[in-house]
């Protein structure tokens, strides 16, 4: 199927293309199956279609708002100088993500006090009365007063405080725990990984399908080096270096439209 929308149909789409079944791809499954894996994950990492902004809500339970106001974990280290072990406490204030969440901007909180939320709230009335004020209706003094706005909304809004790192899987949040109250829900603005079991289009992505043979062919070629030189029945040579040495172009070239046709650039910074 030249249109695969399965993991397999993306193999044999490959091998096709590799000459099978008129050649033999000296591959092994289980190396075909680490490929895919690999050309998958290459395509998450840079391919702007490989992500997507979700906003998640999760409701937090009674077990973990008293983990995250009490909680504390220690862990045990040795010094270098006479061998002396050193506690360090840390706190759980933290939620643990699934694995598919890559990066969180913003956590919003939903409850129904009127010092965070209503049009009676005190930060409403702030917006209102003090802080949106920008002159001219211009788009360049809009947009540079909505980025001051931001700015100080971070400031004067404790829901913001948190970290994350994408190999933890751990959302700290550095607020103030007492605000947490019965049926409170967080919004999660953040970036997941977009599974093609979910997403079967991916399988077809044209990037992805080349990437996924010149994956398999340069394995191919690795597998075929140390044959180099053997004749076979009717006077026919493997020639396994250069196989390997074309896939590696391949990849190269590959690597090169990524990074400058489907990555996402880098936003500009002003200050």
């Amino acid at each position: 199927m030249s249109q695969p929308s399965t993991r397999q149909e993306l193999i044999d789409y490959s091998l096709r293309r590799l000459g099978y079944p008129v050649l033999e791809i000296n591959v092994d499954d289980d190396q075909i199956e680490d490929l895919v894996d690999d050309a998958i994950q290459h395509f998450q990492d840079y391919h702007y279609d490989g992500v997507e902004r979700m906003f998640l809500k999760h409701k937090v339970t009674e077990a973990e708002k008293t983990t995250l106001k009490t909680g504390v974990t220690t862990t045990t280290a040795t010094s270098g100088i006479g061998v002396t072990s050193v506690n360090w406490d840390e706190g759980q204030n933290f939620l643990q993500l699934p694995d598919h969440v890559i990066g969180v901007e913003k956590v919003f909180k939903l409850d129904n006090s009127t010092i965070s939320s209503g049009m009676f709230s005190i930060k409403y009335q702030i917006f209102l009365n003090d802080l949106y004020y920008y002159g001219a209706l211009d788009l360049l003094n809009y947009s540079m007063t909505k980025t001051y706005l931001e700015d100080l909304s971070r400031l004067i809004t404790p829901d913001v405080q948190i970290r994350f790192n994408r190999k933890r899987g751990r959302l700290y949040l550095d607020i103030d725990l007492s605000d947490l109250t019965d049926d409170d829900y967080i919004i999660l603005d953040c970036y997941r990984l977009v599974d093609p079991a979910d997403a079967s289009k991916i399988y077809n992505d044209w990037w992805l399908k080349k990437y996924t043979t010149a994956l398999i062919k340069k394995q191919w070629g690795q597998n075929l080096i140390k044959f180099q030189g053997v004749m076979l029945p009717g006077g026919v040579s493997l020639n396994g270096r250069q196989i390997y040495d074309d896939a590696v172009r391949e990849i190269e070239e590959l690597d090169r439209e990524l990074r400058e046709t489907y990555e996402q650039p880098p936003l500009d910074l002003i200050g």
